[in-house]
């Protein structure tokens, strides 16, 4: 086989790939993932999610969470999972954001989690954390990971304030989102304040959260700080799911897909 072979074979496995995921086969795709791996290794499997549409992306990597071993998971490119990032909302069911709202938040959790801590390289999970961020849809995605744990998010908020960067992670929670905004705090400074003030709308500087707390009165039914539910934090992200129209410049792949995200 000659060096350029993996490479020819990329818009095959491509669109295998995508055919597989759009016709809602997930399992086949990781297969063919993993087949594909096994022939020409994993630096394909990067080239291949690389040249996914997002949206094809975001509907694979959506069956898999924490708790499902995916090589898409552990292989996704910063970028592709950034851009993919757009179109999770359009994998939930209108029904499930009204009714079960923390259910998909935390199901959100898992999917970033899985892909963060997934590796145990640190430069390639800063650049994971820093690309995600970086996009107003990754702000509300981050958003509606951190509005499940609000009171350990503003403490996180507290420590980075006057540590900085040289945060120590020590907390009164030991909730499982603390690590993870930890670690959005220490890859990226703008990440961390724009999910922050998403979470948190009335305040656009970092100085204006050293003071807020809530308050411990069970008794207390609205916190004292402005704070976004998870519910309107997951009607944000939906509106902001791209149309099928604009959701990639790849014209030749339009028809792949058409009108599942409008």
């Amino acid at each position: 086989m000659s060096d350029d072979a993996p490479t020819k074979n990329l818009p095959a496995i491509s669109k295998q790939v995508t055919e597989l995921v759009l016709a809602g086969s997930l399992g086949h795709a990781e297969q063919a993932f993993a087949d594909a791996a096994e022939q020409h290794g994993d630096l394909v499997v990067a080239e291949v999610l690389e040249t996914l549409p997002p949206h094809v992306t975001a509907l694979h990597m959506a069956g898999f969470d924490g708790g499902k071993l995916s090589l898409a998971t552990l292989l996704v490119p910063p970028k592709a999972w950034a851009a993919s990032l757009a179109y999770m909302a359009a994998t939930w069911a209108d029904d499930m954001i009204e009714d079960d709202p923390e259910r998909i938040a935390e199901s959100l959790f898992n999917h970033i989690h899985g892909v963060v801590f997934g590796t145990e390289d640190e430069e390639r999970r800063s650049e994971l954390l820093a690309e995600a961020s970086s996009t107003d849809w990754g702000s509300t995605v981050f958003a509606i990971v951190f509005s499940l744990a609000p009171k350990e998010v503003l403490e996180v908020a507290g420590e980075v304030i006057s540590k900085g960067q040289y945060i120590t992670g020590t907390t009164s929670s030991d909730s499982d989102i603390v690590p993870l905004a930890i670690a959005l705090a220490q890859a990226s400074e703008d990440g961390w304040d724009r999910a922050l003030f998403e979470l948190y709308p009335e305040f656009r500087h970092s100085a204006d959260l050293a003071d807020a707390e809530f308050s411990d009165d069970p008794d207390e039914e609205e916190p004292s700080v402005l704070q976004r539910s998870t519910k309107e934090l997951l009607y944000r992200l939906r509106k902001q799911v791209p149309s099928a129209r604009s959701a990639t410049g790849r014209t030749s792949r339009r028809s792949l897909g058409t009108g599942i995200f409008s």
